[in-house]
């Protein structure tokens, strides 16, 4: 109240100098209508008194009144309306002197002309100040400080004047019309004050959006644009028609479509998504992030646009108005993330979700049509060896160019993709020629096993395949897979190198598997699990020598179950360490019991001998059960020197250190490479049982193999151990060839402990130590 009444400068948040000159501006518009009406009552007055007052003071009187509204009416119109955007306090107070001069005179008629003779002249008199009091109070309003000290001399002037010649009534009434008058011309401030500043709101409003656009249009990658009812461009920013290449100037009228369509307009080859932009503008449907193609020149862009359709306040269609942004870079990076996410970045092949994916399509199409599609898992055989001898750098450069044959292979009907690791799977959409599916996997086959050559090195791998047909294997994409890998298991237990297609029965194995390892893993806490001990005897002489343990399985519903069937198990599912500690243990402590200095041979898988505390785990053994250490012999294969990296060697020479003895098994049936023997100090050699059989048949490699071994052996201070002898031909043919040692069914069958016990009890100790 007292900033508009400007008493006071204010720090309040409405922009008082702007108020201050918007009061000025609104007072400068009605200064000559305040003239008219300064004018109109001096002549109403002056024809009012003439006839009563003396003409020469009435006169001074009207001239003083037109001078005074004359010189208030040019202060008003010299304030520049166009260029004063804003006042000070002391311009709104510049106000007041010339409204209280004013009011002064104005107050004469009623003090000194008020006692009139006649009650007309009285009635003409005080309408006329009625009339010029209001009309300042509107002209004035918006400077409250102005009109409120005229309206205020006026009024009670006027009431004074009226208790002077005895109306007092009249006298009230004169002051309750200036005291409403005085409120209306503060009203009417307030609204001015109110009003403009909304407009000022309006107006910083409206122009920060404007800049904001023009910033928009300047700075950011989205344009604007806006067509018209035939769906021509109406107004498009300058950097819409630049990144059309068009020229900005001549752009508007042009078909909106025409101008995204570009060369492609002529033809009339449109894109599918410019088709539904299309239809969406002639729907008049709003629509948001649509992706357009847009063709500029030779290149093709991609651009986001959102529209909404305008109306006027009638509801007349006027076009739309709508934003684009070009997307192009985002598009390469989704598509680029998308690829990444489904092809393999090694082989560039698709990955197991792509293959997943187009399963499932082809399982759901197979479905619809009543139609048949196949799966195919491929597995490469000896790759480990390469990746374990070569490196894996090699390794991958190996898969890549395995992925490159195996893609020329694939027609429009197949997609081949890597699953990971050396797996590799053929999702094939139309599998009703069974004859052709056999021939894809055998060449397969054919084409993984031809010779490689990476880095130098010619390199020798083979595949396995296995096959499932959908829905006839496998109702679902997870099951069809299921039985695809069961037939490539089937395919590798074979030996590799071969197809097979999924058969019922292997479901069935499968089970029957899952059921074994379940079953597996609670034998040995509960006592399943037992040891034979096979008698290991002099060649020469026959006399016992040890024994091996071996392991036997006794299930309580299942019955005897093989060691060629639990070994592989416990190994595939990492139970073997566990196994066989109890295994080196329960050995140990029963060669302790026996009378007689009797070996005992144990034998040790891969697994075991890559743990760094397997020595730990054979001493504490030892300690335990009291054993001497030359009395047990471990029996290792060649596969434990496959495996680079790895603490073998190092804890084979600990266990040797122990002084306990170290048998290779299986030496010919496997890489028998002589670097195992130079660099690893074993005590014996045993010869497969494989090679003894075949050269008692009198094949004459197993026996030019049985010699070299023996040979070597001899050279080298090992003995060897003949397995499998199971007739006495057999014995007296490992004699003649040189074999130290003998077991097999011939000297007698893996025996319970405690026939074992009661073998070395009844042989003599001299004999033993033969």
């Amino acid at each position: 109240m007292r900033a508009l009444l400007g008493l006071r400068e204010t720090a309040e948040t409405i922009d008082w100098p702007r108020m201050r000159a918007a009061q000025l501006h609104a007072g400068r518009r009605l200064a000559l209508p305040l003239l008219a009406a300064q004018l109109m009552g001096v002549t109403m007055i002056v024809a009012t008194l003439s006839p009563a007052v003396a003409s020469l003071p009435l006169a001074g009187w009207a001239m003083a009144v037109l001078c005074a509204a004359t010189w208030m009416v040019r202060r008003r119109l010299a304030f520049d309306d166009r260029n004063a955007i804003v006042a000070s306090l002391a311009d709104v107070r510049r106000t007041v002197p010339e409204a209280i001069l004013l009011g002064i005179l104005w107050a004469v008629p009623a003090l000194a002309f008020g006692r009139v003779p006649t009650d007309e002249i009285g009635v003409n008199l005080w309408s006329t100040m009625t009339l010029v009091i209001t009309a300042m109070a509107i002209a004035m309003g918006a400077l409250p400080m102005a009109s409120l000290p005229f309206i205020a001399i006026m009024g009670f002037a006027g009431a004074a004047s009226l208790l002077a010649v005895g109306a007092p009534l009249v006298a009230l009434a004169a002051i309750l019309l200036t005291i409403l008058l005085g409120i209306g011309s503060f009203s009417r401030g307030c609204a001015l004050i109110l009003l403009r500043a909304n407009q000022m709101a309006l107006a910083d409003r409206d122009q920060t959006v404007s800049l904001l656009l023009r910033e928009f249009e300047d700075t950011s990658s989205d344009w604007l644009w806006e067509i018209d009812v035939q769906r021509r461009i109406a107004r498009a920013s300058p950097r819409f028609a630049l990144s059309l290449g068009l020229d900005p100037t001549t752009i508007n009228g042009m078909p909106f479509l025409q101008a995204l369509a570009g060369g492609n307009w002529d033809s009339g080859h449109f894109a599918a998504e410019l088709h539904d932009l299309a239809a969406r503008l002639r729907g008049r449907e709003p629509f948001r992030d649509l992706p357009v193609p847009v063709n500029i020149g030779e290149e093709q862009r991609w651009w986001e646009m959102s529209a909404s359709p305008k109306f006027d306040e009638r509801g007349v269609f006027l076009g739309f108005r709508g934003v684009a942004s070009d997307v192009t870079e985002q598009r390469r990076a989704n598509a680029q993330i998308h690829r990444m996410a489904r092809f393999d970045t090694l082989t560039g092949l698709p990955n197991r979700l792509h293959i997943n994916e187009a399963l499932a399509h082809a399982m759901a199409e197979a479905d619809r049509w009543g139609s048949r599609c196949a799966f195919m898992m491929i597995d490469l055989d000896r790759f480990k060896a390469v990746n374990d001898t070569l490196g894996h750098p090699v390794g991958d450069r190996l898969l890549q160019h395995v992925a490159e044959r195996l893609k020329h292979l694939m027609g429009d009907e197949e997609m081949i993709g890597r699953l990971g690791g050396d797996e590799f799977a053929v999702v094939v959409r139309d599998a009703s020629d069974s004859a052709r599916l056999e021939r894809l996997a055998q060449a397969i086959i054919d084409t993984v096993s031809r010779p490689y050559e990476v880095d130098r090195h010619t390199l020798y791998i083979g595949a396995s395949v296995g096959l499932a047909l959908g829905p006839r294997d496998g109702r679902t994409a997870e099951m069809l897979v299921r039985s695809a890998d069961l037939a490539l298991y089937r395919s590798k237990d074979g030996g590799g190198g071969m197809f097979h297609a999924y058969e019922p029965q292997l479901h069935v194995a499968a089970e029957e598997r899952r059921v074994l390892e379940f079953a597996l893993r609670a034998a040995v806490e509960q006592g399943q699990m037992h040891l034979t001990y096979q008698p290991v005897v002099n060649a020469r002489t026959g006399g016992l020598l040890g024994f091996e343990a071996l392991l036997r399985w006794t299930h309580p519903e299942f019955g005897v179950i093989p060691p060629a069937k639990f070994i592989p198990l416990a190994e595939e599912t990492r139970l073997i360490p566990a196994i066989g500690e109890w295994v080196l243990r329960t050995a140990c402590a029963e060669a302790a019991r026996w009378e007689q200095p009797a070996r005992i041979a144990v034998n040790i898988s891969s697994e075991q001998l890559h743990s760094p505390a397997f020595a730990t785990t054979v001493a504490d053994a030892l300690a335990s059960s009291g054993l001497a250490p030359g009395r047990l012999e471990l029996e290792v294969t060649e596969s434990v020197f496959l495996r680079e990296g790895t603490s073998a060697v190092a804890t084979l020479e600990r266990i040797l250190d122990l002084g306990v003895q170290l048998s290779l098994d299986d030496f010919g049936t496997g890489y028998s490479s002589l670097g195992y023997l130079a660099h690893t100090r074993f005590n014996s050699i045993k010869i497969d049982r494989g090679f003894v059989q075949s050269a008692s048949r009198g094949t004459k490699e197993a026996i030019a193999i049985i010699r070299a071994v023996v040979a070597l052996a001899d050279s080298l201070g090992m003995a060897t151990t003949a397995e499998g002898v199971e007739t006495e031909d057999e014995h007296h043919m490992v004699q003649a060839i040189g074999c130290t040692r003998a077991q097999g069914y011939y000297f007698g069958q893996p025996l319970p402990v405690q026939e074992a016990r009661a073998l070395v009890s009844h042989t003599g100790r001299a004999t033993i130590a033969a």
